[in-house]
């Protein structure tokens, strides 16, 4: 080999050096993953998993429930985002049959439900597989005055606390809310926990009941309602007003962070025994969490979802309204909570929401109230997928 030809690859090795060291040098830009996106894929009942065996009939009165707020909205109303769910009309058919099923036949449900709906695979772009979690009715000791034994307030909705749905304003905000108060014709945004434990609003006659525990009172909000027993022996109830427009933050995260806690251990239980055993840092650590939630009096059948309607124990599903229809009901095959040798699989309707709640393919299961609602509840961080019912007369897009 000549030098001219030595020279010749020497430069070019010596180039090819250079470049693979800027390359290796300059930042990699990040593959982003595609936004959240609810796809829709037929299936037919023979493909859900424990169909035959779930007393489907106990759903029944669930979705009458949601048929009954849909008869009060106008026909060409959309049901879902973007119509995913057809219109009110789709459903007027089937809610009106629903009446003549005869009540706890299961046979009777599962011809109806086969009869009228098809099936659709929820998916997150595809992706099938999501969380699932539970909700409950909590309970705690309390009283309707001020009393030393009793320290901590629940508050009704402050009436300079304006809610702001963001949909209204643009459609890629559907699904998204805030909220704050005006102040000089700007909304802005409102106290946070941590200002409002502290007593920011202390002395507005905005107390609804104070309770005994702080930790029970900071779980009540993350549940959304309770039952609040007093010395009398009786009980008076609350539910979800309003939140403070400050997003929520699982406390749990924190904990993991802390090294106080191990990702597998994490359930409500393992986090409400931390609280209680370090009082000392217990306020700091739920803090974390800026969201608060305000309260009012509930009376009726049970606690009222955010469609409006009261809620069934296991039979109502949390879904993120940004992708998900309300009132449509879903078949769940989900990890057992109790008992990891089993599938929970069972029909619920879609009929409230939460702040944790997000996602196309996110479910939190409301378990009504009690040790074994709140047994449940807590230790429910399932991994699952759902199945979306929709009437016949619906044209799902294909992919969507």
């Amino acid at each position: 080999m000549t030098q001219r030809h030595r020279t010749g690859f020497s430069a070019i090795a010596l180039f090819g050096a250079v470049a693979l060291l800027f390359s290796a040098c300059a930042p990699k830009e990040e593959v982003k993953p595609p936004p959240d996106a609810l796809t829709l894929a037929p299936l037919s009942f023979a493909d859900l998993p424990g169909w035959r065996s779930d007393p489907v009939a106990q759903a029944v009165p669930a979705f009458a429930r949601s048929c009954a707020r849909f008869r009060s909205l106008p026909a060409d109303r959309m049901v879902g985002p973007n119509g995913v769910a057809g219109t009110i009309g789709d459903w007027q058919g089937p809610c009106a049959r629903l009446a003549d099923l005869p009540a706890g036949d299961d046979a009777a449900a599962r011809t109806f439900f086969e009869q009228t709906f098809t099936p659709y695979a929820a998916g997150n772009n595809g992706i099938r597989e999501g969380l699932f979690t539970g909700y409950y009715e909590a309970e705690l000791e309390g009283s309707l005055r001020p009393d030393p034994a009793y320290p901590v307030p629940l508050y009704r909705r402050p009436p300079d606390l304006v809610m702001v749905d963001l949909g209204d304003f643009s459609d890629r905000w559907k699904g998204e809310r805030t909220a704050g108060r005006v102040v000089d014709g700007k909304l802005k945004p409102y106290e946070d926990r941590a200002a409002i434990v502290a007593g920011s609003l202390k002395g507005k006659g905005l107390e609804l009941v104070w309770v005994k525990d702080p930790i029970g009172a900071f779980f009540l909000q993350i549940q959304g309602s309770g039952r609040i027993r007093l010395a009398d022996g009786s009980e008076t109830r609350v539910g979800y007003a309003a939140q403070n427009g400050h997003k929520y933050v699982a406390i749990g995260k924190e904990l993991i962070d802390r090294g106080a806690l191990k990702r597998e251990e994490v359930s409500l239980q393992t986090i409400r025994d931390w609280l209680l055993v370090h009082p000392d840092q217990a306020a700091a650590v739920m803090n974390v969490n800026p969201s608060y939630v305000f309260f009012q009096p509930l009376t009726g059948d049970g606690p009222n979802g955010a469609q409006g309607v009261a809620l069934t124990p296991g039979r109502s599903l949390a879904v993120d309204s940004k992708f998900m229809p309300y009132g449509v009901p879903v078949w769940l095959d989900a990890e057992d909570p109790v008992d990891g040798g089993q599938r929970l699989q069972r029909l619920l309707v879609a009929q409230d929401t939460g702040g944790a709640i997000r996602g196309p393919v996110r479910g939190d299961v409301f378990w009504g109230h009690g040790d074994d609602a709140e047994h449940r509840a807590g230790l429910m961080k399932s991994r699952g997928s759902y199945v979306l019912l929709l009437p016949k007369s619906v044209k799902v897009a294909a992919g969507g």
